[in-house]
């Protein structure tokens, strides 16, 4: 039941009164269509069940000798759309269940055709056993054998593509980690369960081994979102087994890889005929559970030495994506006359996740249909727009999904779609959202010290505000400090795609008993070439280093706990204007120009919660922290100009008419360019410019793991003499504590502001995780899930000798769920003297600071 806030006048309870009938006279129109649409477009029409009655879902439904088929839904239950009345023969295959094919000649539509499947009889009696090794072996190697020819056969081809896909939650609770969850837009009962995504895609699709991959969305449709555009994807569906690993996150080894062998045990649990065709059933155990695999059951074809269907799972330790539960493939194959080959026609894939007390399951199922294994591409047939929607994709009605869709939808699925699209009018409607306000707006006992946001949802804005409480920290500067702050956004789009900020934030320190303002208007314009302006400015304490490599609460920690006040900072007064853009595909453009004042700063508190007596405070000079009265800046005037180009080689993307998602293209390195000058207005001799590049690339190796590398260098022009703040700073650790997710952008036991220069530099990070390939190998240790880590890190700076570091860790370290801890050994060399340290790697403190 929906419930309702007195409005306290007439007009508006009207009003609320008039949205129920219309949503209510809607929900009728919408099942009398559904109705309607069953009896003119839904031509063959039936339940396939096994024996004993039961429901067989997944089952694929289609007409012999072409591609034109349909696939039974989670109940049984099928349509299959024919174009005129004649005689056809209908096949329906399942695994595990004999093959049948109905002849019909119907006379009048919709026609009944209710099926029963039997088991198939599956024996070994016409197996040649032996006494050394399981007859599965001999067939494995014969399909390992056939694999590139395989892959060859299906290296390229055009098809329809169908893909539904759905999310269930159960019991959800209403805060998590003390943030509420809400009601996921009216998805959830009062269980606090439901479908909180139901979406699905009609598409035509065009693929070029290995990598080239398009497709076009010509239908979409998103469960209480008339105007939303489905994330299911026909290429993140494109599993094929006789590939050597599936990228599921993590490489997982397919069970007719070249070296399966090396990761699975097998056995042939029996055979049985489609047609003249022998089937071989073969049992897959990995011979290590924890390794990087999956177990089931493979059913190849004899002689062919190609896939029949498989029913695979795994879970979330072999992915190392803790969250996710189980992980279930099941695939189903054609035999094409015309290619002599068997083709995959339809996939589901079905997971079960939970996390922090949300809990659910899932499934995404994928129909592929009208093959052409001859396709006539030209150069241009591929782009970099992998996915794109054509218009009023996501206006299609319910009677064109009627006609369309090959998988009827089940009865829950029909009900989410009536009750979500019939509340979908309320839920927009000024009456409700203003409701929902008035309960969300109402401030809490602790809202002046964690924050409160009044929002407007109607009109599209929110007046906001940031508590200082999760903003508190300890620096020697300022002592105990944090920073509060008030903020108008106002967005002009549904997707907040299009929006405008204006905000003001205070910053105070105790013990230097003083407040700092800054404020900043930003203006973001769309999403798909992402231009943004915005315009800052005040006075603030910022550190030396202006990537910020110790984070604040680390710093906190270090400080009050060990007495190691790391961080040093100076104050910057300033006006600052930036802009950035996507110009074309792969091409981000920023620009930045800012005045700035900059004067010295100095500690102000020698408060640590352990005094030692070995350890005392540095001063605030990165350059003489040992000399407390000399200021680490010369105060000065200076503006500053900066102007970088983010360039993304062969950058793939998917875009839809609102929107453009850039998922990169792991084949190329991304590289990034910066131009930097400064002129002081007071001292021409801290006027300087700055020339720097860097090139970042992650590389997937299979089941080998993944290697990252990243390389900087720039160099300096007219760099004599200017300011310590505009000297090139490098990503130091002092406090044997990581907290990002690799260690490519930074070195761990490197001093801060030991090595800055004003010359020319370059440094070298390079990073690979095994990802399980050596540890998931050594027994015992295998079974703890660990990952090993090696690493290797070089700083070149001119007139300098080389500092370098090696390093050598274990990942994915936690317990239960909770995996994201890291712990590394690091030895460091610089003028012949060697260091080693551990490092402790917290990433989660990455989300936090």
């Amino acid at each position: 039941m929906l419930k309702f806030c007195k409005s306290g006048t007439g007009s508006s309870a009207f009003s609320i009164s008039l949205n129920i009938m219309t949503i209510f006279l809607r929900s009728i129109f919408v099942c009398l269509a559904f109705i309607a649409s069953f009896s003119v477009s839904a031509q063959i029409v039936g339940k396939v069940t096994d024996a004993k009655g039961n429901s067989l879902p997944y089952v694929n439904i289609y007409l012999e000798g072409s591609y034109q088929g349909t696939t039974s839904n989670e109940e049984g239950n099928y349509e299959l759309t024919l174009s005129k009345q004649s005689s056809y023969t209908i096949s329906f295959q399942y695994l595990g269940y004999k093959k049948l094919s109905k002849t019909i000649q119907p006379k009048q539509f919709p026609f009944v055709l209710n099926v029963m499947l039997e088991e198939e009889s599956i024996s070994l009696d016409e197996v040649i056993l032996s006494n050394t090794e399981d007859p599965a072996y001999r067939i494995i190697r014969e399909t390992i054998a056939q694999r590139r020819e395989n892959l060859a056969k299906i290296s390229e081809f055009t098809a329809d593509f169908y893909s539904r896909g759905l999310w269930h939650v159960e019991n959800i609770p209403e805060r998590v980690m003390g943030q509420e969850v809400g009601d996921f837009n009216g998805a959830l009962d009062s269980t606090r369960s439901g479908i909180v995504y139901l979406s699905e895609t009609i598409s035509e699709i065009a693929y070029q081994h290995p990598n080239e991959f398009k497709e076009t969305i010509i239908a979409s449709k998103v469960s209480g979102d008339d105007n939303g555009f489905s994330f299911n994807s026909a290429q993140e569906a494109n599993f094929s087994f006789y590939e050597n690993s599936i990228e599921l996150y993590s490489a997982m080894v397919s069970p007719i890889a070249n070296n399966a062998l090396n990761y699975y045990e097998y056995q042939l649990d029996g055979v049985f005929y489609e047609g003249n065709k022998m089937i071989n059933k073969i049992k897959v155990i990995p011979k290590r559970p924890k390794d990087r695999v999956f177990n089931g059951y493979v059913y190849i074809v004899e002689d062919d030495w190609q896939l029949y269907g498989l029913e695979l799972a795994t879970n979330g330790q072999a992915i190392q994506v803790p969250m996710v539960e189980d992980l279930v493939f099941k695939q189903n194959f054609k035999y094409d006359e015309t290619h002599d080959f068997w083709v995959k026609i339809s996939q589901s894939i079905d997971f079960g996740f939970g996390f922090l007390g949300v809990d659910g399951d899932g499934r995404f199922i994928a129909v592929y249909s009208n093959y052409d294994f001859e396709p006539q591409f030209e150069k241009r047939s591929f782009t970099n727009e992998v996915l794109s929607f054509k218009p009023e994709a996501n206006k299609k009605d319910s009677l064109f999904w009627k006609g369309s869709r090959p998988v009827p939808l089940t009865d829950e699925e029909l009900n989410d779609y009536i009750r979500k699209d019939s509340i979908q009018t309320l839920r927009n409607s000024k009456p409700y959202l203003d409701s929902i306000d008035r309960k969300n707006n109402k401030p809490g006992i602790l809202s002046l010290l964690t924050g409160y946001s009044f929002k407007n949802s109607f009109e599209k804005w929110s007046l906001n505000y940031d508590g200082p409480l999760s903003e508190t920290r300890f620096n020697t500067v300022q002592g105990w400090n944090s920073k509060a702050g008030v903020s108008y956004y106002k967005w002009y789009d549904d997707n907040q795609t299009n929006w405008f900020r204006v905000g003001v934030n205070a910053a105070y320190g105790i013990a230097e008993d003083r407040v700092r303002f800054t404020a900043s208007v930003s203006r973001m314009f769309n999403l798909r070439d992402r231009l943004r302006f915005s315009l800052s400015g005040g006075s603030e304490l910022t550190q030396f280093n202006p990537s910020e490599p110790i984070s604040p609460l680390i710093n906190s920690v270090s400080t009050l706990f060990f007495e190691r006040n790391y961080m040093k900072l100076y104050e910057r007064n300033y006006a600052q204007l930036n802009y950035s853009q996507e110009v074309v595909n792969g091409l981000h453009l920023y620009a930045q120009v800012a005045y700035e004042n900059r004067q010295a700063v100095f500690n102000n508190t020698g408060y640590t919660i352990f005094p030692q007596d070995d350890v005392q405070y540095t001063s605030n000079n990165p350059q003489l922290p040992l000399n407390e009265g000399i200021p680490g800046v010369i105060d000065h005037n200076i503006v500053k100009t900066q102007l970088s180009a983010r360039i993304n080689f062969g950058q793939k993307y998917f875009s839809n008419p609102e929107m453009k998602f850039n998922i990169g293209n792991e084949k190329y390195p991304e590289l990034i360019v910066t131009f930097e000058n400064g002129t002081s207005t007071n001292r021409s001799n801290y006027d300087f410019s700055q020339l720097r590049a860097s090139l970042y690339q992650s590389i997937g190796l299979g089941n080998k793991g993944q290697f990252y590398y990243r390389l900087k260098g720039g160099t300096f022009f007219n760099g004599d003499g200017i300011s310590f703040i505009d000297y090139q700073h490098f990503n130091g650790n002092q406090t044997r504590v990581g907290t990002s997710i690799n260690y490519t952008n930074n070195f761990n036991l490197l001093p801060y502001y030991d090595l800055s220069t004003n010359s020319h530099y370059f440094e070298g990070h390079l990073e690979h995780d095994f990802r399980g390939w050596i540890l998931g190998k050594i027994p015992g240790i295998n079974q703890l899930n660990f990952n090993l880590i090696a690493g290797a890190h070089v700083l070149s700076i001119d007139s300098k000798k080389p500092y370098t570091e090696f390093s050598i860790g274990i990942d994915n370290l936690g317990i239960g769920k909770f995996r994201l801890l890291r712990l590394d050994y690091v030895r460091s060399y610089y003028n012949g003297v060697g260091d080693g340290a551990f490092i402790f790697g917290l990433k989660f403190l990455d989300l936090l600071d």
